[in-house]
């Protein structure tokens, strides 16, 4: 029988920072691009794919490369790599008879003008790793968010107003919507359940990877909320 695994997505380390002092460093052009630090080429369409096929698994991106904070999306893609290297070193060696999978995807998505709206890069994320997900990759999503008139990053805490209270309005549009799945009751609604989200002109879009809102096994799933419903909460 084979053994069950730990999905490599509960096995994500915390990426370390490593400061390497007293020496001169040249900047090339390799270091200057992000998708070549990944080993990938940018299409016509600046769009940064990342192919990489071993006899063990295979490993795809596909990444826009007009988000305003590059540096941010591609730390994480780059550690995203690196679990998943690592917890196939560790774990995925198991005689299976195909290769493991993990692809990444982006959608874009633009509220307001291009100098003082926002503008939204949402990572969907699939990969079989672990034996409960062979045959039905999981999927998880990495949202950012960007204010381009104050040119900072829009985070869960941001979006809404300091002293209001956003779960007492998003929680019961979430229970209200996944609560009636008699087969799977709503789990533990948190902050962090929210953290990725897309604003849009008319709502905001949070997104909730496989067994994130409901434990069952046709996630990933997503609720579109009006802004003018969240008006009373939104910063």
């Amino acid at each position: 029988m084979t053994p069950k695994l730990p999905h490599r997505n509960l096995l994500a380390a915390i990426a370390a920072t490593v400061t390497v002092a007293g020496v001169a460093m040249v900047p090339t052009a390799a270091a200057q691009s992000p998708c070549a630090e990944l080993g990938g080429t940018v299409d016509t369409g600046q769009i940064c794919q990342v192919h990489s096929t071993t006899s063990n698994y295979t490993f795809d991106m596909s990444v826009p490369l007009d988000y305003p904070d590059q540096q941010a999306v591609f730390d994480y893609l780059k550690q995203d790599r690196a679990d998943f290297v690592d917890w196939f070193a560790k774990f995925g060696k198991d005689g299976r008879d195909r290769p493991y999978m993990h692809d990444v995807t982006a959608k874009t998505f633009r509220s307001g003008t291009p100098t003082s709206g926002t503008q939204s890069l949402v990572l969907d994320i699939d990969d079989d790793t672990g034996a409960a997900h062979q045959g039905h990759p999981n999927t998880w999503f990495k949202a950012f968010n960007y204010d381009l008139g104050t040119q900072a990053p829009i985070t869960y805490e941001t979006l809404f107003k300091p002293g209001t209270d956003p779960l007492a309005v998003l929680n019961p549009m979430v229970q209200k919507k996944f609560g009636t799945h008699s087969y799977a009751p709503v789990g533990d609604l948190d902050a962090n359940t929210y953290k990725n989200f897309a604003i849009t002109d008319d709502s905001v879009i949070f997104f909730f990877g496989q067994d994130q809102v409901i434990p069952d096994n046709n996630g990933p799933h997503q609720l579109s909320v009006p802004r003018s419903e969240l008006a009373p909460v939104l910063a």
